[in-house]
């Protein structure tokens, strides 16, 4: 099976939106673009043995790497709408090919966005792919808007991809059950979508959590000129985390210190605000992920940490980096 085989029977197989005048098969895509709407555009790549792991599904590998990006344009606040697949493979694997097209396709209609183009070629295992996506003109929440006295919100909870990394790479035997919880948390993160389209009309600054939130929140404290104040016993953690992390005979500290730098969490990072505040919580869909309150933007630089005794950490914007 050559390339033009293999992206005919597993990847133009989805019906293009009505935004699509020309997708997959030229040499270009086609787009009709939005009166009053700009073009949000980003791209990652997840490479094997560093973004998931090399036993990963392909189930899983397919929705992870589309899903990443898709967490993009949510802190942005924005809307996806179309994205280009260049995937590299060792081998032109059918199994493999049908589990991560499908899951690929899967969470491709849940947002109602199209597969335009790409490129197929032989090498290691590598999936890079190029989101676009729409928001109203000028109304896009980028990460230098954060001003002193705003409040730090995040979605849902932290640490749970870190934890199932930290269980597998020291071997912790879990009770099964948390096990999964923490390993689908790694492998089938959840783009806050949703999230990122009620956070807009609040939020003066915003990112995801991909890095680690001191790596990620510390983006937007230089990026607005300002520091944050963060308390511990707000962090929002999941049963699973706190069951993963006695098991692992974790002190507080070691916790704290994974679930702040860990990274893969996908969750929303927001600052808000004061006044925006009581009508964001108040609005706040149910249906949608919590949304938790975990800090204050301060005058002056970096992050400070205040732990349940009242003590002070300072917590350094630490986070996964490529080549250190």
């Amino acid at each position: 099976m050559d390339e033009f085989s293999l992206i005919k029977r597993y990847f133009d197989v989805q019906p293009s939106s009505a935004n699509v005048v020309l997708g997959i098969g030229d040499d270009t895509a086609i787009l009709d673009q939005q009166t009053g709407q700009q073009l949000l555009v980003t791209t990652d790549t997840l490479v094997a043995g560093v973004h998931f792991p090399v036993d990963s599904s392909p189930e899983s590998i397919g929705y992870k790497a589309l899903s990443v990006n898709l967490s993009d344009i949510a802190a942005m606040g924005g809307r996806p709408a179309w994205y280009t697949l260049a995937l590299t493979l060792p081998e032109a694997d059918d199994c493999w090919l049908r589990g991560f097209s499908a899951a690929l396709h899967a969470l491709a209609r849940r947002y109602d966005i199209s597969l335009i183009g790409g490129d197929t070629t032989r090498g290691p295992l590598a999936i890079s792919i190029t989101m676009l996506g729409t928001v109203p003109t000028g109304e896009a929440v980028t990460r230098s808007g954060a001003e002193v006295g705003d409040s730090v919100f995040v979605t849902d909870t932290m640490g749970d991809a870190a934890l199932a990394l930290y269980c597998m790479q020291n071997e912790i035997d879990l009770d099964p059950a948390v096990m999964t919880q923490l390993r689908t948390s790694l492998d089938r993160p959840v783009a806050r979508v949703e999230e990122g389209l009620c956070l807009r009309d609040y939020a003066s600054a915003m990112i995801d959590i991909s890095d680690g939130l001191a790596a990620d929140l510390g983006h937007v404290l230089a990026s607005s000129g300002v520091a944050a104040e963060l308390e511990a016993s707000r962090l929002p953690l999941s049963q699973a985390v706190r069951h993963a992390a006695a098991e692992a005979q974790m002190n507080d500290d070691t916790l704290l210190q994974l679930v702040t730098t860990g990274g893969d969490d996908y969750e929303l990072c927001a600052v808000v605000p004061q006044t925006g505040v009581p009508g964001l919580q108040s609005t706040w869909p149910p249906a949608l992920a919590p949304l938790t309150q975990i800090g204050t933007i301060r005058q002056g630089t970096g992050m400070i940490l205040r732990s349940a005794s009242g003590s002070h950490i300072e917590l350094a914007a630490n986070g996964y980096r490529h080549f250190t």
